[in-house]
């Protein structure tokens, strides 16, 4: 197979335009990856699609739809990621590529699923297809990282969300923190609620502030996610606001399997499932509740919460994603509630560094976005 490696201005433009339409799934196409499709003719776009959600026509095929006087020579589709050569809930965009009559393809990223990579693009080479791949891969990459994670490992993509004063705490030593951080940077965490398929928190944070996870954007317009409670020995009120919600997203505790079956009936809503997790060391398995998060199709989690649970995930190297929010506040004591509980690490050179890091103003608020990077092992528990 030949497939065509390139860097030119002009695809550059054309898939940024693609990447621009693949935005607008986010949130909304899981477990399928959010992409993105133009069409152009010399040098000008001439149709446009992307994936609106999952079992819904693939963004080819939607760009493809708006060809209503045909393909002619030198047509040029961009895509966001490898277009797929299977038959899952939608037929092969390779075969509509085919039959629509493209002659070049400039494809983002090939697609990372280990079950049909490299298919796409290798069909449509041999069938004469002129086919350009890596195009602004490393931000066709970023868009679909949930994707990317959820398809090689089978676990979801953990973000993590935290507001902190400027001396360091989240919360005071009585548990108050509403609100640490603005109103601008309220609604970027209901943005990011809106494009996750979970948020989750522990118990602690459901009895302290009694919240209702859902997404408040304007306009009514959000999309609420599956919201997931860490409660070992299920001590979430039946009153809870959590339980009460009226929107179709369900709420889902994960419980310790030790909790009897009479106890988890006495809650009788059909808006609450429970989700049964072995145990390590007295608390759920958080490790075994990402693989059972996987196989329920949860490719994404933004993690909110409280301070013992982003402690626990942290030792367990288990988020792939750091929000942490800076608000200039200070509580001017030593005894507020820290960012995370637990045992850290003992040294400096252990510390948990943040790569690609973006550095955002909301307000008067400074937002830190980052990858970490493990380089230590866990400290064990004492």
């Amino acid at each position: 197979m030949k497939v065509a490696v390139a860097v030119s201005d002009t695809d550059e433009k054309f898939m940024k335009e693609a990447l621009r339409l693949a935005r607008r799934g986010l949130g909304r196409t899981s477990p399928n990856p959010a992409v993105g499709a133009v069409i152009v003719r010399k040098g000008k776009v001439i149709a446009r699609g992307y994936h609106h959600r999952a079992g819904a026509p693939h963004a080819e095929v939607n760009a493809l739809a708006h060809m209503k006087n045909g393909v002619r020579p030198g047509d040029t589709l961009y895509v966001t990621l490898e277009p797929c050569n299977h038959h899952g809930r939608t037929p092969p965009c390779t075969t509509a590529i085919l039959d629509k009559g493209i002659k070049r393809v400039v494809v983002g990223m090939q697609d990372p699923n280990p079950n049909v990579s490299g298919g796409g693009c290798k069909l449509l080479s041999e069938k004469g297809v002129e086919v350009r791949t890596g195009i602004l891969e490393a931000q066709c990459r970023r868009l679909n990282e949930a994707y990317i994670k959820f398809v090689t490992t089978g676990r979801p993509f953990v973000m993590a969300k935290a507001a902190l004063t400027l001396d360091g705490w989240a919360a005071t030593s009585t548990g108050h923190s509403k609100w640490i951080t603005g109103d601008a940077s309220r609604r970027f965490v209901h943005t990011l609620r809106d494009r996750v398929d979970a948020v989750m928190v522990g118990i602690e944070t459901v009895l302290a502030d009694d919240p209702l996870l859902n997404t408040r954007l304007t306009g009514g317009k959000g999309k609420n996610p599956v919201r997931i409670i860490l409660d070992t020995h299920l001590r979430t009120p039946r009153r809870a606001r959590v339980l009460g919600h009226r929107d179709s997203s369900m709420t889902w505790i994960a419980v310790g399997d030790d909790v009897s079956s009479t106890k988890l009936q006495s809650y009788g809503t059909d808006k609450v499932s429970f989700l049964s997790c072995p145990k390590k060391e007295g608390k759920i398995d958080l490790g075994a509740l990402m693989d059972t998060l996987g196989e329920k199709s949860i490719t994404s989690v933004l993690l909110e919460g409280g301070s013992t649970v982003m402690g626990a995930m942290m030792r367990e190297r288990l988020i792939d994603k750091f929000y942490i929010f800076k608000a200039p506040r200070l509580l001017g004591g030593g005894d507020g509630i820290p960012l995370a509980r637990g045992s850290g690490v003992t040294s400096m050179d252990q510390s948990i560094g943040l790569t690609d890091l973006e550095i955002r103003r909301f307000g008067e608020d400074v937002l830190f976005a980052g990858y970490p990077c493990y380089t230590a092992q866990p400290t064990p528990p004492k």
